[in-house]
């Protein structure tokens, strides 16, 4: 049985091959009154993902091994993750990295360093917005 969420609270899991990058984004969420889970690795965070069932997956792309554009499209097949919402974390901020990143199936692709009011209010929107995470606010 999975353990009941705060009001209030998302299942957010961070994935990036930096492990200052995943402390910095696991303590905003954090902070922020959510449950987190971390990886850094990209099979990893399969495996993450399919027991945690995130509501939120803050994703980078330039990953060793397996990149999260290859992550992302694996985590869009999984059974439950068609709803979760995926967010690209990522140095890579050309139009056609934001073009890639959407094709794989991101719902919104967010440059280095990031502005935690973003993301801040992003996490609102998603409790406001979809309830449970049952629509679709992107």
């Amino acid at each position: 049985m999975k353990p009941s969420l705060m009001i209030g609270a998302l299942r957010i899991l961070v994935v990036d091959d930096c492990p200052d990058s995943v402390d910095s984004l696991r303590m905003l969420c954090t902070l922020l009154g959510h449950q987190v889970r971390t990886s850094t690795d990209g099979e990893a965070a399969l495996v993450v993902a399919a027991d945690f069932q995130p509501h939120v997956v803050l994703l980078d792309i330039g990953m060793p091994k397996v990149d999260g554009l290859q992550v992302a499209r694996r985590l869009r097949e999984m059974p439950g993750m068609q709803r979760t919402f995926l967010l690209a974390i990522t140095g890579y901020a050309r139009e056609a990295d934001r073009a890639r990143s959407l094709q794989s199936g991101f719902d919104l692709h967010l440059s280095k360093p990031v502005d935690p009011a973003i993301l801040e209010d992003f996490f609102s929107k998603v409790l406001v917005g979809a309830g449970s995470c049952e629509g679709r606010i992107v």
